[in-house]
């Protein structure tokens, strides 16, 4: 497997997708794709772990017979077929029938069956209730198979489900079968539905090169940042989790192992679904994640309701990209809530300290945690001043990081990130003002990784750089500037302005003057002898 496979697949499957939406709305028609993408991704797993299992009792198939070998051996062998599925269950933590398996569908889109759509329905049922040990119950509930967006009957569904998944199952012959492969084409298209869907994209995506700088942030020593990764993150935690691809970022950031287990929270009904199958999709297994439906703000997941300090869990890194400035309902009850209790609530216009506080609350004494928020964080009045003040005297606020504009889909707003911690050594802020480090687009501005490295190189080393980074101390943030954070107070990247040396601005106006009164007089000698009036003796004598 290439980079230049992974973009190839990616760019073919979307060209598929925009070619067999037709008038279909990109995000329903995204549900369709992603989820044949994500059966494709489980049956070529299980197959293969099944073949291995076999060994030499694999079917191998005449000439002609389209057919899965799996489908053959449990013909032959339907005897063995419980005693298989235990084994496979231990090993795959999964099991799918043969009739469910993507080879299976494929070849009865390529026949146009009749019963194909029957079959993708109790398919689906199959994965969600009984292929994992652990229930996926609703993983499909956002896939409605009898849509009359699909056509107006049973047929025409039926056909037009036929074609997409042939249309699908002949590009994705063309590249070789690998895991990674469709995890990354997984996360490809995600990112261009993204971008068809505009504002709405703010729910469940985080630009890849954003998600860098956060998951570059989190795995690092949280006490002494330039001594590199932490060996192990135990608990990962995004409380506003999308489609997962933070998380999954995180992981990937780390070594082999050094991730024990991803927790993620999800409010959005079709996200949520997204992010399970994102999850499987690139190899983190059942065990390995936790996924939870429900409101972070309302804190509806039993886990996360622990009042007692001392059994509460806790996180070794927290990262998340929650919705801008959202408008919520806090109640009287909240005030006593053991979240907010001890800084009050974020004002009903903007719940970005809510979602801080949220978090925050749960990452442990050694962990680090990184939030994407708009920038009236920084100096907005009123209680979000009383909150900020707090966090900033119990030291908690460790860098300020300021991006530029148009990086989101979902806003042209620029933004930052804040990255805080429970326990820290200095008593200051790190300041990065990286607002002028971009590629500019028409549509979106893009970071390099060049202006990654360049942000996360001045975290590590807490570097300062003229009209690029600075360390402040508490004590000035207090007393000069009565705890705003505003980057701009900090560092300027205004270009100073070139200082002006009066005396050589003196002589070069006398030099001037004396030019003025040299070109004069001999001009005024030629009109002479050209019997012409002069000029005027004040010019020629350079009176002022």
């Amino acid at each position: 497997m290439t980079n230049e496979d992974q973009t190839k697949l990616g760019k073919t499957l979307w060209a598929i997708a925009d070619k067999l939406r037709g008038a279909m709305n990109a995000d329903d028609f995204r549900d369709y794709m992603l989820s044949f993408l994500f059966l494709r991704y489980l049956s070529d797993n299980f197959e293969a772990a099944a073949r291995e299992e076999l060994g030499p009792d694999w079917p191998e198939l005449t000439n002609g017979d389209r057919r899965s070998p799996l489908a053959v051996w449990y013909e032959q062998n339907s005897g063995d077929a419980e005693e298989f599925e235990d084994v496979m269950r231990r090993r795959m933590h999964y099991v799918i029938k043969p009739e469910f398996l993507w080879s299976s569908i494929a070849e009865m889109a390529r026949t146009q069956n009749d019963e194909l759509l029957h079959t993708l329905q109790r398919g689906f049922k199959f994965i969600e209730n009984e292929s994992f040990s652990s229930s996926f119950q609703g993983l499909f509930s956002e896939i409605n198979l009898n849509s009359e967006k699909l056509g107006k009957n049973y047929a025409q569904r039926n056909e037009r489900l036929c074609s997409i998944i042939q249309k699908i199952a002949e590009g994705l012959a063309e590249f070789p079968s690998d895991r990674d492969l469709l995890g990354d084409a997984y996360e490809y298209l995600i990112g261009k539905f993204a971008a068809g869907s505009g504002k709405k994209a703010g729910e469940f995506y985080t630009p890849q090169r954003i998600s860098d700088i956060l998951s570059e942030i989190v795995t690092l020593d949280s006490q002494d940042p330039a001594t590199g990764k932490r060996e192990k993150l135990n608990r990962v935690y995004d409380f506003a989790c999308g489609s997962g691809s933070l998380l999954l970022n995180v992981r990937r950031h780390m070594r082999k192992g050094g991730i024990g287990t991803l927790f993620g929270q999800e409010k959005n009904i079709t996200t949520y679904n997204l992010a399970r199958m994102n999850m499987l999709l690139h190899g983190v297994r059942d065990t390995e994640f936790e996924i939870h439906h429900g409101d972070s703000l309302e804190n509806d997941w039993d886990i996360l309701r622990e009042p007692n300090p001392a059994k509460k869990i806790e996180f070794d890194a927290v990262v998340a990209n929650p919705p801008f400035s959202y408008r919520w309902t806090p109640t009287e009850e909240m005030t006593k809530d053991f979240r907010f209790k001890d800084y009050g609530l974020a004002p009903k216009s903007a719940a970005d300290f809510a979602f801080l506080l949220h978090g925050f609350h749960f990452l442990s004494k050694d962990g680090t945690m990184a939030i994407i928020l708009p920038h009236g964080v920084l100096f907005r009045g009123g209680a979000e001043k009383k909150i900020r003040t707090k966090l900033l005297k119990d030291g908690n606020i460790d860098t300020v990081i300021g991006l530029p504009s148009k990086l989101f889909y979902s806003t042209g707003i620029p933004v930052c990130i804040l990255v805080l911690k429970k326990c820290k050594r200095t008593d200051d802020v790190l300041f990065i003002n990286a607002a002028e480090h971009y590629q500019p687009g028409k549509r979106q501005n893009m970071l390099l990784p060049e202006h990654i490295d360049k942000i996360v190189e001045t975290y590590k080393h807490r570097k300062e750089e003229d009209r690029y980074s600075r360390v402040v101390s508490l004590q000035q943030i207090e007393e000069e500037h009565d705890f705003n954070l505003n980057i701009s107070r900090y560092v300027s990247t205004a270009e100073p302005e070139e200082e002006i040396n009066l005396a050589a601005v003196h002589r070069r106006l006398d030099d001037l003057r004396e030019q003025v009164r040299s070109a004069a007089h001999q001009h005024n000698g030629y009109l002479k002898e050209l019997g012409v009036p002069t000029l005027p003796y004040e010019l020629e004598n350079g009176s002022d």
